[in-house]
């Protein structure tokens, strides 16, 4: 057994089951193992962002990591912007990166790069295998790394990966997250019944069925009130769930809304701040006098340090503020409408349509604006979106949460300047077969550019829109869609998009409608 082989048959062992890879010279040894060790599915991406991107899109629903093979430095950074993505989210991802032979590096050959300060800018765990041997117990340590919710980048050089070895595969151990700190469960007990308006910002695990569930016992004892981190790396909502307020994105739409808690709880997210500097705005959206605590450390589980705060204040030896039902979302689908296509028809016809248990996967940026405010009441389903606003994650990510769970249909509301970074994704989808239907919101044009150009008073004119517009000449959705295999139309209005979104969700494999608005 060569040491690509014991990498392989080490990550079977520790769960690891798809492949995103896009490899080179220096990972053959590891593409030739694909035939002689089975259990992994390998899945060829065109591009190394899809890759990452779709890794990130499989591990936020499967919360165990899909394994990238990345061809050298460059390979690494040409997919390092859906890895942000993916740290920011949170997301298990194992990244194996072939390198040159050690012999052979020290003659700087063409693609020699120091990847290991690559890996560094999004890795929480990253090392260089030392010898063939070794291979066995990194990829188990990389894999059980992940397990925390993190990436783990994995280098090894291409000799160890055909040189013959001994070694068996390793086992990592059983996982589990640490329990709770009770001490800072307490103190949390404490703020919100000492506050008079408490309230919880919740992020992360602590947005999934089982933090749901004990953010709603906290509401229900305290009459604390619920909020939502802006970008959710994955949020359970509709009917039937705890309706939460979403964070805007804008600082003079946070402001007023954090602006009257005089306490706040911090499960599974940080303290939010701006996005960018705003001149004559402050970076942090809590004033010094608002008390804020975070119940949950890197190696905790939001959702169990919830769950433990939930047991505290509905204690029957402990005062509660109030006890009442929690508030949960009653279904309200909105009308089909009629006539031309705007955004907010687009996100009415979606949110009417989309089915049960769907997963929908926001890269609307701002043309699904209207989605957020109509999302708490539809059916239930699963919600992902752009958590470090490195655009280029929909399509992918789509891509890795279709094959993560092949029993539940993708929808991904698509901003069209955002799609042209990986569209290679749908090459992949129609190679996969997988059942993603993608929604283009073709505006032809920058549009979070142009709006916050306006916003700051620097009215965008012809030069200007020369980096804005995406319209001379206007992209063919219908002919690249198409030309990656995947079924494609065209729509402009409600009526057309309503017959072709149904018709996309009765069938199987990958759809592309584009949207012209």
């Amino acid at each position: 057994m060569n040491g690509a082989e014991l990498l392989l048959k080490t990550a079977i062992e520790a769960g690891v089951e798809i492949c995103f890879a896009n490899a080179g010279t220096t990972e053959l040894y590891l593409v030739a193992a694909f035939d002689s060790v089975q259990g992994i599915r390998p899945i060829l991406g065109l591009f190394e962002g899809v890759c990452t991107g779709a890794a990130d899109g499989y591990g936020r629903m499967k919360q165990r990591p899909a394994m990238n093979l990345l061809h050298l430095g460059p390979g690494l950074a040409n997919g390092i912007a859906n890895l942000h993505n993916a740290r920011r989210a949170g997301t298990p991802v194992l990244n194996v990166i072939g390198e040159h032979a050690t012999w052979h590096r020290q003659y700087d050959p063409p693609l020699n790069m120091d990847i290991g300060s690559l890996a560094k800018t999004v890795s929480g765990w990253h090392r260089v295998s030392e010898s063939a041997g070794d291979i066995a117990r990194d990829t188990a340590e990389a894999v059980s790394a992940t397990l925390y919710g993190q990436i783990s980048t994995l280098i090894v050089p291409s000799d160890y990966q055909w040189s013959e070895c001994t070694a068996n595969p390793y086992r990592i151990p059983s996982f589990r997250f640490d329990e709770p700190d009770s001490k800072v469960i307490e103190e949390a007990a404490t703020l919100i019944r000492k506050s008079t308006k408490p309230a919880l910002l919740l992020g992360g695990r602590a947005l999934r069925l089982t933090g749901l569930d004990a953010a709603a016992r906290i509401q229900a004892a305290t009459g604390c009130d619920l909020l939502s981190v802006t970008f959710p790396a994955y949020h359970d909502r509709g009917e039937g769930l705890p309706v939460l307020t979403r964070l805007p994105y804008f600082p003079e739409q946070v402001l007023p809304v954090l602006a009257g808690y005089d306490s706040v709880v911090l499960a599974g997210a940080t303290e939010p701040v701006s996005s960018f500097g705003y001149p004559g705005v402050s970076s942090r959206f809590l004033k010094e006098e608002q008390t804020r605590i975070r119940i949950d450390g890197a190696q905790q589980d939001p959702a169990d340090a919830l769950s433990a705060l939930a047991d505290m204040v509905v204690s029957p030896f402990s005062p509660s503020r109030r006890s009442k039902d929690p508030v949960l979302a009653r279904l309200e689908l909105p009308a089909v409408p009629s006539g031309t296509l705007d955004p907010k028809k687009l996100c009415a016809v979606i949110a009417a349509l989309q089915p049960e248990d769907c997963i929908v996967v926001d890269e609307g940026i701002c043309s699904s604006f209207w989605y957020q405010m109509l999302a708490p009441t539809l059916r239930r389903h699963s919600y992902l979106t752009l958590t470090g606003g490195s655009i280029g994650m929909g399509m992918p990510c789509a891509l890795g949460a279709a094959l993560a769970c092949p029993e539940r249909k993708v929808i991904n509301i698509q901003a069209d300047g955002s799609a042209m970074y990986t569209l290679q994704a749908l090459w992949t989808q129609a190679h996969t077969q997988a059942d993603v239907v993608t929604l283009i919101c073709s505006n032809r044009k920058y549009f979070t550019i142009e709006f916050e150009c306006r916003r700051a008073g620097c009215i965008p004119g012809a030069d200007a829109m020369d980096l804005i517009g995406i319209d001379h000449p206007p992209v063919d959705w219908v002919r690249l869609g198409r030309g990656m295999g995947v079924r494609a139309v065209s729509v402009a209005t409600a009526e057309e998009l309503a017959s072709e979104l149904k018709s996309a969700l009765k069938e199987s494999g990958p759809h592309l409608i584009e949207v012209v608005i």
